[in-house]
């Protein structure tokens, strides 16, 4: 069974490292798949954000990384799965997850949404809080995998503070 894991990882966190290595024991293949979405402005390109996740996953054989525009659903039916997997971190996420999860439902009705409880030590956690700590001069080591730390420190050290 394929599952796909969407999002803009705008950077990976180590929650979202937290969920793909779970996925990856529940499922026989997870894609990790990145969403070009025309409509934000990311600090990170979309093939920097591969680059981050693959170098941070390459220790899970059963993973792919990826990148996608427009509606997940039709993504996951290019890409034969039937699963998409989110995760929770608290309980504010559920609404907004479940109201996707419905919608997608209504799109493809074979498509299954699967919630994983992220792990109590990144409940707090999401790219936006490490991009606030790093654009700040705040240490993001314990947050993210070790790549993306130098990455943020590089982006923000050559970005002066507005």
């Amino acid at each position: 069974m394929i599952a796909i894991y969407p999002g803009s990882f705008d950077p990976i966190t180590l929650g979202h490292l937290d969920i793909i290595e779970r996925g990856c024991k529940l499922f026989d293949q997870v894609i990790v798949a990145v969403l070009r979405n025309p409509s934000k402005s990311p600090l990170f390109t979309v093939q920097e954000r591969i680059e981050q996740i693959s170098l941070s996953t390459q220790h899970l054989s059963n993973l792919e990384v990826d990148s996608f525009i427009g509606l997940t659903v039709e993504y996951a039916k290019l890409k034969n799965a039937r699963v998409l997997l989110r995760g929770l971190r608290v309980l504010s996420d559920f609404e907004g997850e479940l109201q996707m999860a419905h919608t997608n439902e209504t799109l493809w009705n074979e498509i299954e949404t699967v919630f994983l409880a992220t792990s109590n030590e990144y409940s707090f956690l999401s790219s936006s809080v490490v991009k606030e700590v790093a654009k700040f001069g705040g240490s993001v080591a314990h947050l993210v995998p070790p790549q993306v730390a130098l990455d943020l420190c590089r982006c923000y050290t050559e970005t002066p503070l507005e």
